[in-house]
């Protein structure tokens, strides 16, 4: 093995393993390749996170005439909870319901463009992600102009007699909800196209040779393999609608306002950074519980 190992090679170097040197900056390498994004992180995720944390615990009493004081004032967080449990429950229900609605529209065409779209396939996907080549802002404002009162839409559920003679959709849940499904259904549909568009035919067509109805090919072979892009695609969808305060901002009243709206307000029109920062700790916290407690649930089902 020794003589083998200083066999001269066509480029008449012996083979053998390379230098300790050459090894170590081998080993080195990914390490220095994660540098970037790493300072990236460091500079705009953790400063910001540790400046934010260190706000939530200033004195409530300070102002930004008179200053804040670090007065480590836990009290804050049970205090602006209780003041503001509606705002964070509106925000989960809504978010909750918007993502049930994306769910029954998204996966039938998520399904659609992968499997039946044939040669149409790109210009649906195009279909899918052209809203969000406008401002977000936008496109809410478009909203707001397909459910006013005067709008084709609410003059045809009037006609049908699904709306009262003064029934409205603008400047009610409905319509936030009906915002928060549109603005973010790109994020839900993506995913799970992604997962789909891998599917095996051959798994199909062995579940129907094994005598599986439609239904039962759906819940034991193409649900399961599509379980990565509908985890993904839910998450995407329901982590910024939790915390979205544009569609209830145009589209709602303060009666329908989240909690990202009382966010909003106290950094940019009360300016109590204090109960901002402790808001905004709470939502994050509110949304990792749900969504790890999402995932457990989630894995658990898949390896059943």
């Amino acid at each position: 093995m020794t003589a083998l190992a200083h066999v001269p090679t066509s480029t008449g170097r012996p083979a053998g393993p390379p230098p300790p040197a050459r090894r170590g900056r081998h080993r080195l390498l990914p390490y220095l390749l994660l540098l970037p994004g790493a300072a990236w992180l460091l500079l705009f995720f953790a400063v910001p996170l540790f400046q934010l944390a260190a706000a939530s615990l200033y004195d409530p009493s300070g102002s930004l005439s008179t200053g804040y004081a670090l007065t480590w004032a836990f009290g804050n967080y049970p205090d602006v909870l209780q003041a503001y449990w509606p705002q964070f429950a509106r925000s989960f229900g809504y978010a909750g319901i918007a993502l049930v609605l994306a769910l029954l529209m998204g996966y039938p065409l998520a399904y659609a463009i992968a499997q039946k779209a044939g040669r149409w396939k790109n210009l649906l996907l195009v279909c899918v992600v052209a809203p969000m080549f406008t401002s977000f802002l936008v496109r809410t404002l478009a909203w707001k102009t397909i459910l006013s009162d005067n709008g084709a839409l609410v003059g045809l559920l009037r006609d049908v007699h699904l709306l009262g003679p003064d029934g409205r959709l603008l400047a009610t849940p409905i319509a936030v909800i009906l915002g928060l499904t549109y603005n973010f259904l790109p994020f839900l549909v993506l995913p799970l196209y992604a997962s789909l568009e891998r599917l095996d035919h051959r798994l199909l067509e062995a579940a129907g040779d094994l005598y599986a109805s439609p239904v039962q090919t759906f819940r034991r072979v193409t649900l399961p393999l599509s379980m990565p892009g509908l985890i993904a695609g839910t998450l995407l969808f329901f982590i910024p609608a939790t915390g979205d305060y544009i569609n209830a901002e145009l589209l709602g009243t303060p009666n329908e306002y989240m909690i990202g709206n009382v966010i909003d307000s106290a950094f940019l029109v009360r300016l109590d950074y204090p109960q901002g920062a402790a808001l905004s700790f709470l939502l994050m916290a509110a949304i990792l519980a749900v969504v790890f407690g999402y995932l457990r649930r989630a894995g658990t089902e898949e390896v059943l």
